[in-house]
């Protein structure tokens, strides 16, 4: 897949670097990746997507842009108030690098729609904001071979992994799966929404656009992918922790009773 005139000189800052090259930039325009929420993880996410050249860009949200979202959904603008997510942040691509298709997907993934529109992509990234789409997303990504990047907002601190539970690591276990971190959700109402318990706009900016690096490293195949290890955030006191973490032969997906 040859690059134009144009797309060299657009990507001139990733065609230098030897991990990425052309054959990077190549794989990038190949590719197609699933943004799941375009809200203040996908916003970003989406951004730094489209300006490093995938080539084809999912975008699934159900909801409408708000006055609210402003503060940190920065791929939507006051001009946007009241319109489709996906509709505003498919033009933001436009503006952006007409090189990139995007598809969108004007509705909520769910355990019953989300092998489908899953299947279609190369790689998912979920930025969702409830624990219904997250298990509904990962399940899918689980069962469609699919790597999944996924990451959560709280009120100052924020959080990403990549998983890749249908393939196996260097001790040829398999890899962990979503609900090996997290077998399940936490009980309703224990979690206070971003509505009640507010959150920092710009950290929302820092975590999609860690997210971006974990999908441009999915794609490309520089460094190490953040496979069994939750990266956490703290914006307060501004540190970086990894916790690893490993397959669960109990969880319900590839544990040893699925076998």
């Amino acid at each position: 897949m040859a690059l134009s005139s144009d797309e060299v000189e657009r990507y001139a800052r990733h065609l230098v670097l030897p991990e990425v090259g052309g054959p990077g930039q190549n794989r990038l325009k190949a590719a197609r990746v699933l943004v799941v929420g375009a809200g203040g993880l996908g916003a970003p996410l989406i951004q730094y997507l489209a300006a490093a050249g995938i080539g084809t860009i999912g975008i699934a949200d159900d909801d409408t842009v708000s006055l609210s979202n402003l503060q940190r959904q920065v791929i939507h603008g006051t001009p946007d108030l009241g319109r489709p997510k996906v509709e505003s942040a498919t033009e933001a691509v436009a503006r952006l690098n007409p090189h990139v298709a995007v598809t969108a997907h004007p509705l909520r993934l769910t355990a019953e729609n989300a092998v489908g529109i899953v299947a279609g992509y190369d790689i998912v990234a979920d930025g969702s904001d409830n624990f219904a789409t997250r298990y509904a997303v990962s399940d899918a990504c689980f069962h469609a071979g699919r790597p999944l990047v996924t990451a959560a907002l709280g009120r100052f601190d924020g959080s990403l992994t990549t998983l890749r539970p249908h393939e196996r690591g260097a001790d040829g276990l398999p890899n962990p799966t979503y609900r090996c971190l997290f077998p399940s959700p936490p009980p309703p109402g224990s979690v206070p929404p971003c509505a009640e318990a507010g959150v920092l706009g710009a950290l929302a900016g820092v975590m999609g656009a860690l997210m971006a690096m974990e999908v441009i490293r999915a794609v490309t195949g520089f460094g190490e992918p953040l496979v069994g290890r939750l990266l956490m955030v703290d914006a307060r006191s501004m540190r970086f922790e990894t916790l690893h973490y490993a397959w669960d032969e109990t969880n319900p997906l590839s544990g040893a009773a699925s076998a």
